[in-house]
């Protein structure tokens, strides 16, 4: 099996990188924070292998694609219609989209907006919930919360500051406390008193057999390069997107769908994911599975590789 094809795509006026791998009908596969294109690098050899057409890109805002210098330009309409513009930049109509972490609310909002694009939808961690009046920073402010990870990264600059100083030990302490491997933690997201977003994170003992300390080079030197703003601005938006989804709210994606967490996922943790999943059966009427992977933290399509390419593929051949 070849290894992928890194790639650079106009796409809507956006200089995109992308690694392809396979040939066959298409599937996106879009990462979260802070990743990039390479945490899908499993997935794309298995899929390719079975006679899928995968295609990861780095998104807006991270590694070698285009990051737009004003934070309103990383709405869920930016992201999604960049989706839209990448399966059109491929030549095709249509394509399965599968999301992890912000990646999954971008393949969700995709499916819900372009059914006739995007035939079927996986995502991980992060369930799908059909757009809300109530934006997520105002539900915590009205609940009391003044520390949750979120809320420290609206300010432009000050989480820069943090996650650059020393990328390679941001990318070492978010992968491992986010894991399954990392320590157990009773609520997550929440800072201490004082301290930023890597401050109660500890350092692992030894990297687990998922987190070579090669992809962590890798990730490093990208987010060297790029900094964190771009991949912070997704976070910026969320009162944009509450308004701009607003004709969206309450609708339900129809396509066959999918969902996979690992048990340990810190998302799991917030306070809307259990009764998000509880309600799939009304707003994924088209859901083929959700799994819930025993001891697998955040990262589970690194952490599970083999196990999240079997049960995508699984998926994929029933369409």
């Amino acid at each position: 099996m070849s290894a992928p094809v890194l790639k650079t795509l106009q796409v809507g006026g956006l200089a995109m990188q992308v690694a392809e791998q396979g040939s066959g009908p298409l599937v996106l596969l879009c990462h979260g924070f802070p990743e990039l294109w390479l945490s899908w690098r499993h997935q794309l050899a298995a899929l390719a292998a079975a006679g899928w057409r995968a295609v990861a890109p780095d998104m807006r805002g991270y590694g070698g694609t285009a990051a737009p210098a004003a934070i309103e330009q990383y709405t869920l309409l930016h992201l999604v219609g960049d989706m839209v513009g990448l399966v059109q930049a491929l030549g095709e109509q249509q394509a399965v989209i599968v999301g992890h972490d912000w990646g999954a609310p971008v393949a969700w909002n995709a499916a819900l907006l372009r059914p006739d694009v995007f035939r079927a939808v996986a995502g991980m961690s992060v369930p799908f919930a059909p757009p809300s009046p109530v934006e997520l920073l105002a539900a915590l402010r009205a609940q009391g919360i003044h520390d949750f990870y979120m809320q420290y990264f609206q300010e432009p600059g000050v989480a820069e500051a943090e996650l650059e100083r020393d990328a390679a030990a941001t990318i070492r302490l978010v992968h491992f406390n986010g894991s399954g491997d990392g320590p157990e933690r009773a609520s997550f997201g929440r800072l201490a008193p004082g301290a930023g977003f890597l401050g109660q994170m500890v350092e692992p003992a030894a990297l687990p057999a998922w987190l070579p300390a090669a992809d962590i080079a890798a990730y490093a030197a990208e987010f060297r390069r790029t900094g964190f703003r771009g991949a912070l601005n997704w976070y910026r938006n969320f009162g944009r997107n509450c308004e701009l989804l607003a004709p969206w709210r309450g609708a339900v994606v129809r396509q066959p769908s999918l969902f996979i967490a690992g048990s340990r996922d810190g998302v799991l943790k917030f306070p809307a994911s259990r009764g998000q999943i509880d309600n799939f059966g009304k707003t994924l009427p088209g859901l083929r599975g959700c799994h819930l992977l025993e001891g697998a933290g955040h990262w589970v399509q690194r952490e599970r590789a083999a196990e999240v390419s079997e049960l995508l593929l699984s998926f994929l051949s029933g369409l």
